[in-house]
């Protein structure tokens, strides 16, 4: 069985804001195994088949910096060890619709990984970031808490498809596999 988590916040207002590719991408995966979610606690969950896989997806309903304690509750109540917990999304330092999977490591400063390690005290899970791009001016954490605009439209779908595809290919094929045929691509 895999868990399969994407970060974001809770709340409409964050919705449709680039720190929540993590909850779009998981959305599209939920949409692909047609199955709902379910509220647990600090979590919105749905359990189903993708790939001929049992997984279970996540959307922690804490705010970003606390994400692990959602996924950590998730990972006992499943007994889903590390190597089987992926975790989804964004990340500013690669380029918009980029996708960039890791077998583990460290935060990168991202407040949700950081809780994620820090509460299951293991950073080796595997990761898909997807690429939000940078803010050309201002302040990040605003850029990250905004909409996306119109223009990106095509790149983001692309994106979250392309990520989907990855999360498929890590839980048939295994990680390295996943590295292989995403990291290097457009």
């Amino acid at each position: 069985m895999f868990l399969i988590a994407g970060l974001g916040n809770p709340g409409s207002e964050y919705e449709d804001t680039r720190h929540n590719v993590g909850f779009m991408l998981i959305d599209r995966l939920s949409e692909a195994c047609g199955v709902k979610f379910k509220r647990s606690g600090k979590a919105l969950y749905a359990e189903g088949l993708l790939a001929g896989e049992d997984v279970v997806l996540l959307k922690p309903q804490t705010f970003m910096n606390l994400s692990g304690e959602a996924l950590a509750r998730f990972s006992l109540r499943y007994r889903v060890g590390v190597e089987s917990i992926v975790v989804v999304y964004d990340d500013c330092d690669l380029p918009m619709g980029r996708i960039r999977i890791r077998k583990g490591g460290g935060s990168g400063g991202h407040k949700g990984i950081n809780s994620i390690i820090t509460i299951l005290g293991n950073a080796e899970f595997p990761r898909v970031r997807l690429g939000i791009g940078r803010p050309p001016f201002g302040d990040v954490a605003d850029y990250v808490l905004s909409p996306f605009e119109p223009e990106e439209a095509e790149a983001r779908l692309l994106m979250l498809k392309r990520g989907a595809d990855a999360v498929e290919t890590i839980i048939t094929r295994g990680i390295d596999c996943a590295m292989n045929s995403f990291n290097s691509a457009p």
